[in-house]
C-alpha cells in the first residue's frame, strides 16, 4: 500500500469539519493527515508541517483504508436511530401549516410543534428538544426566497417575438426597454460594515415622501434615457415619457418601446396616443409576472444600491438631485446590462 487516498466531496466535508471544530484533538490531527494525503502531500511533507511521526501517519492511513472516515474519527459505533416522533414532526413541517391545526400562525415554531405533539400523541417535549431534533433531520431556520407565483402561459412565445424584433431591427429603427422606478425619502436599509457588537443606525425622516421616475434603456447603445420625476405613476407619466422618447430619439424613424404589462400602459388614453403617433411609437409587452426579463430592472437595482440605501438626505429634492446626478454620470454605461434579457430569454 502506497498510502494514496481518494475522498468524496462529503467525506472531505466531514473531515474538514472535524479538523476545524472537533473537540477530539487526536481525531482532528488524523483528519488533517487524511486531507493532506488526499491532496497529494508526501509523508515527509506532512511530518515536517504537523511535527508528527511516520508511525502516526501510517496508523492514520491504515485506519482510513480499513474503516473509512468513521474509523479515522473514532466513530466506530452506529448512530442511534431517530425517535418515532421526528417522523411526525417532519410530516407536519413539509405537508401542513399551523393553521391546519387551528393555530393563528403562518409559520411553525419549536414551541408550537411541542404543544401539538403533546396534544396529538401525549408526548411532552421541550421546544429545545424539538429544535435539536429538527437539526438532526437537516432542517435550518432561515428566510425563504420569494418567487413570483403566477406565470404567463405565453412566456416563451412573447420572448421569442421580442428576440426576433431585436435580431431583425432595421437600421433606421431603435428599440428601448422601458420601466418606472419609485424613489422614497425613507431610505432602503442595506447591509454595511459596523463594529462587532454594535448596530449602526439609519435615520428616517418619519413622514415618507416619494416620486416616480420613468426611464428607457436603448438596446443598441446601452444609453439610459430618464424623464423628469413625477408625483404619480399613471398614464399621464407614461405618455410624457413617450413624448420625451420621440424628441430625444427623433433621428430614428420608429421607436419600439418594450415594457411590462402595467394597466396604465394599456389604457384608453395610450391607445388614443398610439392612434396618432403609431407611425413613430410601437409598444411591445414583455411576459407577465416576469420582471427579470427587463434589463432596465438591473439599472434600478444599481440606483438603489448606490444612492437610496442608507442615504442621509433630509429632503426628497436632495435625494432626487443625487439620483439624477448619478443618471447623468452613468447614462451611457449600461451596455452590459442588455445581457440580462439575453440570459432570461
Amino acid at each position: 500500500m502506497d498510502g494514496s487516498i481518494s475522498l468524496t466531496v462529503e467525506e472531505r466535508k466531514v473531515l474538514l469539519r472535524a479538523y476545524r471544530s472537533g473537540t477530539d484533538v487526536r481525531a482532528a490531527r488524523r483528519a488533517h493527515v487524511v486531507v493532506l494525503r488526499a491532496d497529494g502531500w508526501t509523508w515527509q511533507e506532512i511530518q515536517a508541517v504537523l511535527f508528527c511521526s511516520t508511525d502516526f501517519i501510517a496508523e492514520t492511513v491504515r485506519c482510513f483504508a480499513s474503516g473509512g472516515v468513521e474509523a479515522v474519527l473514532g466513530q466506530t459505533t452506529k448512530p442511534l436511530p431517530a425517535p418515532a416522533w421526528l417522523a411526525t414532526v417532519k410530516r407536519w413541517l413539509t405537508e401542513h401549516t399551523p393553521q391546519d391545526f387551528g393555530y393563528f400562525r403562518t409559520r411553525w415554531s419549536c414551541e408550537i410543534l411541542a404543544n401539538l405533539l403533546a396534544w396529538e400523541t401525549g408526548l411532552r417535549l421541550s421546544g429545545e428538544t424539538i429544535r435539536r431534533g429538527l437539526k438532526r433531520l437537516g432542517f435550518v431556520w432561515r428566510r425563504p426566497r420569494p418567487i413570483v407565483g403566477p406565470t404567463d402561459p405565453q412566456f416563451a412565445e412573447k420572448l421569442q417575438r421580442i428576440q426576433k424584433l431585436l435580431r431583425t431591427l432595421p437600421a433606421d429603427e431603435v428599440a428601448v426597454f422601458q420601466d418606472e422606478v419609485d424613489v422614497h425619502l425613507n431610505p432602503k436599509i442595506g447591509s454595511m460594515w459596523m463594529p462587532k457588537g454594535e448596530q449602526a443606525e439609519v435615520t428616517t425622516p418619519g413622514n415618507n415622501r416619494k416620486c416616480h421616475v420613468a426611464g428607457s434603456l436603448v438596446w443598441g447603445t446601452g444609453t439610459l434615457l430618464v424623464s423628469p420625476p413625477e408625483g404619480r405613476r399613471n398614464t399621464a407619466m407614461f405618455l410624457a415619457h413617450l413624448d420625451d422618447l420621440r424628441r430625444r430619439l427623433r433621428s430614428w424613424r420608429k421607436v419600439h418601446v418594450i415594457c411590462d404589462n402595467a394597466a396604465f400602459h394599456k389604457s384608453r388614453a395610450v391607445r388614443e396616443y398610439l392612434a396618432q403617433w403609431g407611425h413613430r411609437i410601437v409598444l411591445h409587452f414583455l411576459p407577465a409576472y416576469a420582471p427579470q426579463t427587463n434589463p432596465i430592472e438591473r439599472v434600478w437595482w444599481h440606483l438603489h444600491e448606490t444612492i437610496t440605501r442608507n442615504h442621509k438626505c433630509q429632503t426628497l429634492e436632495e435625494l432626487i438631485g443625487q439620483a439624477y446626478e448619478w443618471f447623468e454620470a452613468n447614462h451611457n454605461h449600461y451596455l452590459d446590462m442588455r445581457n440580462t434579457f439575453a440570459k432570461a430569454a
